[in-house]
């Protein structure tokens, strides 16, 4: 006499959650880069500002597999900016655009270039900076 092995069900629920996780950790990846600097935002608003100049802008083209489809395009903008506190200190904001958009992307971190805006600078430690959507949206010309 054999015995069968007896099936709970499991293996099912495994594979579930294997494939959700997976899924997160690919919307998530997307997602990261734009949650911390949401959050550095969000801590940095009560710090002082200072004025700060836009010098450098660039636009990187980021390629993802898209799994059976074709590869996700994506454009990732961003605006490096200095100040003096009382060194010369630097930081930078980002942005993302979507696969379609790598003029749009151009158009908007050139609309930047040597521009001045408002930072805030963390009193404790003056290397640390934030430039806020806000000061972005601010100061944001058409392009």
């Amino acid at each position: 006499m054999t015995i069968a092995p007896v099936s709970t069900g499991l293996s099912g629920w495994v594979w579930v959650a294997v494939f959700v996780g997976i899924v997160a950790l690919s919307i998530g990846k997307s997602y990261w880069r734009s949650f911390v600097q949401w959050l550095q935002g969000v801590r940095g608003k009560d710090w002082p500002t200072m004025q700060a100049t836009i010098d450098n802008v660039s636009v990187a083209e980021q390629i993802e597999s898209g799994g059976k489809g074709p590869p996700i395009i994506t454009y990732l903008a961003s605006l490096t900016y200095f100040y003096r506190n009382p060194e010369l200190q630097v930081g930078d904001y980002t942005r993302e655009f979507g696969g379609g958009q790598k003029d749009e992307a151009h158009d908007w971190v050139n609309s930047y270039k040597n521009k001045t805006v408002m930072v805030h600078v963390d009193p404790r430690d003056p290397t640390r900076s934030v430039l806020t959507k806000e000061e972005v949206l601010r100061t944001e010309t058409p392009y």
